[in-house]
């Protein structure tokens, strides 16, 4: 059997799963409006109807803030190529199909109501927010050769994350509101993990070989959707440095608990290439480990030194 009827059949063999999760998720799903969620009385004119432009004073979202809000809302701009990626490798009927529409109406509000609050609060420059988004709508996403099996594996991953980072960055705005909107598309994404999550699961029950294959090359070559965007290297930096996150998030609260919910280190179905694929990833995760542990010494020491620049420099002079 070719790769691409075997994939076929797979997702085929899946369709009872995902329609078994679609019911799952409208049922737990809790329908939400943006607009409940934006300070509508901060909102005043732009100077084009005689108000004021904007200017860095007008936010009260810090550099850190800015930067995760900005490419936060960025990533979740480039919801139609999202769409097509997955429409193009789960079909548009069937369960597959239902799901795709569901999920991509859902991914829709996060978007609306990220901008809404940046717009009405000023809390970034609208001008640059805007060119940046034309800029990556037009060069898009391209998810590359993926499988419909590796794309599952991936967006269960991937969902998390940006649960984690929306998270985070509510916590970080030092913003009530923000805080309170970002929690609530972070519930969006979590359900949406949980999803594929349980699809995963299944592929795992028809395929094991194929699955622990398709779950290490997506942990292995992982990287955010919004990683082509312009500026995302230098914004990764500033959200790494603030904890929002980072390899250690990475690590321990997105690939570790998803790799146990797969039970993936105690399976015992596995043949030869299924064992060979969970060696590769158990020495991936030992590097990713290490690695994040270097990163987070090396922020503490940072920050050390910081901390010890201001004491000196508010410490009192000497008396004469």
């Amino acid at each position: 059997m070719s790769q691409t009827s075997r994939q076929g059949a797979l997702l085929t063999e899946l369709e009872p799963v995902v329609a078994e999760n679609l019911d799952r998720h409208l049922a737990l799903a809790q329908e939400w409006h943006p607009h409940d969620y934006i300070p509508w009385s901060e909102g005043r004119d732009f100077a084009l109807l005689g108000g004021e432009d904007w200017s860095p004073e007008q936010s009260r979202l810090d550099e850190t803030a800015r930067a995760a809000m900005f490419t936060n809302l960025l990533t979740e701009d480039n919801l139609p190529s999202y769409h097509r990626e997955i429409a193009t490798r789960f079909g548009r009927d069937g369960a597959w199909g239902t799901w795709v529409g569901r999920w991509t109406a859902e991914e829709n509000r996060h978007g609306i109501a990220l901008r809404d609050y940046l717009v009405v609060t000023r809390g970034v420059d609208p001008v640059e927010l805007e060119r940046a988004r034309m800029d990556y709508m037009t060069s898009g996403y391209d998810s590359g050769d993926r499988t419909p099996l590796q794309t599952v594996a991936y967006v269960s991953f991937q969902e998390l994350a940006t649960r984690v980072s929306h998270r985070n960055t509510g916590k970080a705005t030092g913003d009530p509101i923000a805080e309170r909107l970002l929690g609530r598309i972070a519930k969006d994404e979590n359900l949406h993990m949980v999803f594929y999550r349980n699809l995963v699961s299944g592929a795992f029950d028809i395929d094991p070989d194929a699955t622990m294959r398709a779950v290490t090359d997506e942990v292995i070559r992982f990287e955010m959707p919004g990683a082509t965007m312009a500026g995302f290297r230098k914004n990764s930096v500033i959200i790494a440095k603030a904890g929002i996150y980072d390899l250690r998030l990475h690590h321990d609260e997105v690939i570790t608990p998803v790799l146990r919910a797969w039970k993936v280190f105690e399976r015992t179905d596995l043949g030869p290439e299924g064992e060979k694929a969970r060696e590769e990833l158990a020495e991936f995760l030992t590097g990713l480990d290490a690695q994040a542990t270097r990163f987070v010494e090396s922020r503490e020491r940072l920050r050390a030194r910081m901390q010890a620049k201001q004491d000196t420099e508010l410490a009192p002079l000497p008396q004469a």
